[in-house]
């Protein structure tokens, strides 16, 4: 597909003040400026994160009311429920919560809904289970934000309600709880509205025990960057010092499933977490119920945390399979039935998609097409669906412009999920489509690189690459940095090594420069014919069984 490329504005002075104030390289200075770090101060914040750098918890709006009545619940030896989604981030900050109640000696029960039975959020289901075991006070955390109807029922039972939610308030009013923890309320004046639920969570724990468990820190992590949580602000915080909790975590289930992944002992990054932890995490909950995900972050015994884990390991190879044969069907009801001139969103619906996958299969045609996407399984008269987006395009918003054929939507400007009936499936195609031709130009739609520095060879070294790795991590609104270089040559034939590898060597005429491309086969003929090539790429090390060398890891080639 074709690619744009944008490079960011250099900023030579501030530049300047950046790296002489805090004795950094200006290639680092520069990458600090473009994620929009421009100041002394922020950008030292940035550097050298850790937990100082969190904010009060009682800056957050109902922070207070919240510590209040929990506190009221151990007093009167009251039993607290968690209501927690059934997602990573769900289950992490229910177990995060569960550990903080548990430590003033608070007696919890943990509930969390069956995607395919119950379906997302606070529901009237778990008013039988309140009122059997006589709670007083439920806790809906990663949910409840929209739940008027089961908050308010919940009221009539004399049951108060707490909710710690990250989701996208409605515009006019809230449910009537006891409190809402949200940092999207716009009467919130808390700093940092990045938070998922897993944060909150954190925060909640920190404002009732009046200080910080970093031991927490390794599901705060998973919970933030399994949720695609841009990772700045304290969620940089939490991203950095979770990372390295996660590798030393007392956790026995997350210890088995780390061995049974294959990963236990080596050096983690957030990719390991949003592409080999997380789904494992979510598999459960995807195909079945999330108790077992829930179970297994709770388990104080190694063999029952290995077989939990195992578990997990299975429903994820399932959901692999299941998932792969929707995104094949998907695929070709694309190539047969969409219009890509009048329709520029995607609206994909079926019979019999499994509904714990569709994000996922949304996601990937979303990756193949770019374009925002939404896949619907449909049962009987009611489609469930979720959508994905694109840069620049705010999916909650076109789905709140579309809001009259939909029984029930939220999420946020990258995805969302959504209830319809099958006869408003076309007009809200036609809806959604309509916005989308006022709201996506032509080049919208065509993805963009966004490239932090145009630099010569010579002035990549190892001694570089290192000092960029203070950046680290990298993930959603903190990208891996990326570089370009105009007219080089190739120096050697170009090879194709395992998994569509290419591999050759590129020079400016001074400098000779190692080039990889993973997946980029398909560029072998470009880079054999063209004269001279430009190349966008990100930095590495590569030590493979040598010398350290610089090696240019390829994302897109173009002839000169």
């Amino acid at each position: 597909m074709q690619k744009r490329w944008l490079i960011k504005d250099q900023n030579p002075a501030l530049q300047v003040l950046l790296s002489n104030a805090l004795n950094i390289h200006p290639t680092v200075a520069q990458l600090l400026i473009n994620r929009n770090v421009t100041t002394v101060r922020d950008a030292k914040s940035f550097l050298f994160a850790d937990l100082d750098g969190l904010h009060d918890p009682f800056l957050l709006k109902d922070m207070d009311r919240a510590v209040r009545r929990i506190k009221q619940a151990r007093e009167h030896k009251e039993p607290v429920l968690i209501f927690g989604d059934y997602d990573v981030d769900g289950v992490t900050s229910s177990v995060i919560l569960r550990r903080a109640l548990e430590k003033i000696g608070i007696k919890v029960i943990n509930y969390i809904p069956h995607r395919l039975q119950e379906g997302y959020g606070l529901n009237h289901n778990i008013l039988d289970l309140a009122k059997e075991k006589k709670v007083k006070l439920l806790i809906a955390v990663d949910c409840g934000i929209t739940a008027f109807g089961p908050v308010e029922a919940l009221n009539r039972i004399g049951i108060d309600v707490i909710i710690l939610d990250h989701h996208e308030p409605p515009e006019t009013k809230l449910p009537e709880a006891y409190a809402i923890v949200n940092p999207k309320r716009k009467d919130c004046p808390y700093p940092f509205d990045g938070l998922v639920s897993a944060g909150l969570a954190f925060k909640l724990s920190h404002a009732l025990l009046g200080k910080v468990f970093p031991e927490d820190l390794d599901l705060v992590a998973i919970g933030t960057i399994a949720d695609v949580a841009e990772l700045n602000g304290e969620n940089r915080i939490f991203a950095k010092e979770g990372l390295k909790r996660i590798a030393t975590t007392k956790n026995l289930g997350l210890l088995a499933l780390m061995d049974v992944a294959r990963i236990k002992g080596k050096k983690l990054k957030p990719s390991s977490v949003g592409f080999i932890l997380g789904p494992r995490l979510n598999a459960a909950g995807r195909l079945d119920s999330a108790d077992a995900s829930l179970q297994l972050l709770l388990c104080e015994d190694t063999h029952e945390a290995y077989k939990i884990a195992r578990t997990l390991e299975e429903h994820n190879q399932n959901r692999q399979k299941t998932q792969k044969g929707i995104v094949e069907e998907a695929l070709s009801i694309v190539e047969r039935e969409v219009n890509f001139k009048d329709q520029r969103i995607i609206v994909l619906s079926k019979e019999g998609w499994h509904r714990g996958v569709v994000g996922i299969v949304a996601s990937r045609i979303t990756e193949m097409y770019y374009r925002p996407t939404i896949v619907i399984s449909l049962e009987e008269d009611t489609g469930v669906g979720s959508a994905r987006s694109i840069d620049g395009f705010h999916i909650f918003e076109a789905l709140t412009n579309s809001s009259r054929f939909l029984e029930n939507f939220g999420g946020h400007k990258h995805d969302a999920g959504l209830t319809i009936k099958r006869e408003n499936i076309e007009a809200f195609r036609e809806s959604i489509n309509e916005f989308a031709r006022t709201a996506l130009s032509a080049d919208d739609l065509i993805p963009v690189l966004e490239i932090d520095c145009e630099v010569p060879l010579s002035h990549l070294s190892n001694n570089l690459i290192k000092l960029i790795e203070l950046l680290e991590p990298y993930g959603e609104g903190n990208p891996v940095p990326l570089f370009c270089t105009r007219r080089l040559k190739v120096k050697t034939p170009p090879v194709i090594l395992g998994k569509d590898t290419i591999k050759f060597w590129v020079t400016d005429g001074e400098t000779v420069v190692q080039a990889v491309g993973f997946g980029m086969g398909k560029y072998i003929d470009l880079v054999k014919d063209a004269g001279r090539i430009d190349v966008t790429y990100s930095l590495a090390i590569d030590d493979w069984n040598k010398e350290p060398i610089v090696s240019l890891q390829l994302k897109d080639i173009k002839e000169s």
